[in-house]
Order: structure tokens, then sequence, then C-alpha cells
């Protein structure tokens, strides 16, 4: 997902470099990288998408921005849609490892009913994958509203992956948060 505003950041925070990467592209390489079955990109920004389509991701442009994480959520799930599942992960997390994301999938393909997290010390994150189960819940969602909501109405089907790191979890909100 590459659709934020970056209301709190000033500018497109995806844009920006972290280790001479743009955001956006640190997302990506990272997911690219994790054996996922498809990948697709949701944004209304062209140069994300074009970015995304040469790295072999599904360029997916998101018209409804505005309304917030849903649009996203909504238009990634129907690319998604024959899979037997689906991970969301943002693309504001510079220090995410692909693999982090590949044991989580690990973890999901063992049991493909649950809901899989990354976490930190019992403390719930992103990226997370649902099962095919939830995809009407998903696509039922509206506003600046994400999975997260799908998953406290399911808390008994959570796993938790741990991070290898507290970092990997941390996402850029400002500008101060890439200051080391």
């Amino acid at each position: 997902m590459a659709s934020g505003q970056g209301k709190r950041f000033g500018s497109n925070k995806l844009l920006t470099a972290v280790d001479g990467v743009p955001l956006y592209r640190r997302a990506m390489d990272t997911l690219a990288g994790a054996g996922l079955d498809r990948l697709a990109v949701c944004s209304p920004y062209g140069e994300i998408l074009a970015a995304g389509e040469e790295l072999g991701f599904l360029p997916l442009r998101n018209s409804g921005a505005a309304e917030g994480i849903s649009a996203s959520v909504r238009l990634g799930l129907s690319a998604m849609e024959d899979l037997d599942g689906v991970l969301f992960s943002v693309s504001d997390q510079p220090y995410l490892t692909t693999d982090s994301i590949i044991r989580m999938l690990d973890v999901f393909r063992e049991l493909e009913t649950s809901l899989c997290a990354l976490s930190w010390r019992g403390r719930r994150g992103n990226p997370a994958v649902f099962p095919r189960d939830l995809f009407g819940e998903l696509a039922a969602l509206t506003g600046d509203v994400g999975g997260g909501a799908v998953i406290h109405r399911h808390p008994e089907r959570l796993i938790l992956v741990e991070a290898a790191s507290p970092r990997e979890l941390a996402d850029v909100d400002t500008p101060a948060d890439l200051l080391p």
C-alpha cells in the first residue's frame, strides 16, 4: 500500500530516501524477495506505479486514496481474490526485512485459517496476512480503517510472528522519525 498523503510528514514521504533509496522502493524490494505468488502496488502516484510495474508488481491506480486506507485494502484485494490469503504491507517501514516476511508467510502456510501479523514482544504491527474466508470483511471496510479492524474482530485467530528487531516495525510519520 503506497497511497498515503503524508499530511503529518508535510509532503509525500514515500519519495523520501532512506540510505539513498526512496521508502516506496525499499518496501517493494523487500516484498519482491519474499516469494509471494502475486505482487500489487496500490497508489495514486504515477512514479510509484511505474516503479512497481518495472519490479513485477501489478500497478493499481488508487483514485480513492483520499477516503483512507480502506480504499487501498479494497483495491489490492480486488486483484487477489483468487488466492488463499493476502498480505497487506505499508510502504513507510524502511527497516522491514524480507526474512521476517518469509517467516510470517511460513507460519501462515502451515495454518491457513489463521491471521498472522509481524510483532515485537507481543505487540502487533505490520504487515499482516489474512486468509481467504476474511476477504469479505476486508472488502467491506470503509474510511480510514484498515485490516486491524478485522483482526480486532477475530483475536482468537491471530498469530503473532516476532520480527528480528523492533526497528522493523517502526514507521515513518514525520521527518523526525528518520533521525537516528
